[in-house]
């Protein structure tokens, strides 16, 4: 039976995925063990506390679990190429069911989470944390730009194009700048508010409201602690938020599907959840224990894992109108 389904080429990727996420793992494993990618400049503080309260070993991986926390990102995502390749076939109208372009980008998007967050974590080097900036930019794009797919009249074509052209251009210009591109743009933070936009445009989609949905991206704002009025003082900082009618601009055809809303909000709570959690994860923070097997940024990784899937749930739940 396992030789069968090997050979069934139905299942080819779910093996390539399962074969690239083990022959990683075994790499980053043996050059770790050789000590051939930590980051040089970090040996000076080993035995301190990181930035993200785990002790910097001088072991294996500079934050050991930090790092093999990340496993839960590979594991949800080989469990979500496995869910899609079971489907007996493709539904037409639901691009998570499968084995689609958008489904298998979802589930590869998933899966690199992991890696990405392994090589910071693992080396703590310059080009670790890039790697990690990559692989969160990679997943985060997905939906937003996938809710605006819903909303024309792309072809999935064009939104694996420009999906591409967002990934390449910021993998450059994050290479040769920082975090914020060198102009103030966090495209992580900003992804955040054009997902909440275009969900929320998704489901009350009308002329009137393309216009007034930019504002739910303020809303947005309020809940990481950031006030319109903050905003508009300091506008050289926050010039991003004129992108927050994007959606409302491209999203010009009333959507012929719905979604069940119940897996959204549980991927939200979920992400949130992790959000509080993360910030308690730090060095000067009263509950951080950098011996301790239980890390705040370990649990950050497993419930963001599980968030992605709850968010696959969520755009595979998606339906013809009645």
């Amino acid at each position: 039976m396992i030789i069968s389904l090997i050979s069934n080429k139905h299942w080819q990727p779910f093996y390539i995925a399962l074969f690239l996420s083990v022959s990683f793992l075994l790499v980053f494993f043996v050059l770790s063990g050789l000590g051939y990618i930590q980051s040089i400049e970090t040996q000076g503080i080993i035995g301190e506390a990181s930035r993200w309260c785990e002790r910097v070993s001088g072991g294996l991986f500079r934050e050991p679990v930090n790092t093999l926390s990340n496993l839960g990102f590979m594991v949800v995502g080989i469990f979500i190429f496995a869910t899609i390749t079971k489907d007996s076939k493709s539904n037409n109208n639901n691009y998570f069911t499968g084995l689609t372009g958008i489904s298998i980008l979802y589930a590869s998007a998933a899966i690199f989470l992991g890696p990405g967050s392994m090589l910071m974590h693992g080396t703590n080097s310059e080009w670790g944390a890039w790697a990690d900036n990559l692989s969160m930019i990679m997943y985060i794009v997905i939906p937003w730009l996938y809710n605006i797919f819903r909303m024309t009249n792309w072809s999935v074509k064009r939104f694996l194009v420009i999906y591409i052209l967002i990934v390449v251009i910021y993998a450059v210009a994050r290479w040769l700048t920082d975090w914020e591109l060198g102009i103030n743009f966090n495209l992580f933070s900003v992804s955040i508010g054009l997902w909440v936009i275009s969900e929320v445009l998704f489901k009350f989609w009308s002329s009137t409201f393309r216009v007034l949905s930019g504002f739910v991206g303020f809303l947005v704002l309020l809940l990481f602690g950031t006030t319109p009025v903050e905003v508009f003082e300091n506008f050289n900082e926050y010039w991003w938020v004129v992108l927050f009618w994007l959606p409302s601009v491209l999203a010009n055809k009333k959507p012929t599907t719905k979604r069940s809303y119940k897996w959204y909000f549980l991927g939200m709570a979920s992400y949130f959840l992790a959000f509080t959690i993360w910030l308690t994860g730090v060095p000067d923070h009263q509950l951080c224990k950098p011996d301790s097997i239980v890390q705040a940024h370990g649990i950050w990784h497993l419930l963001s894992a599980l968030a992605t899937y709850f968010f696959f749930l969520h755009y595979r739940s998606e339906e013809n109108k009645i």
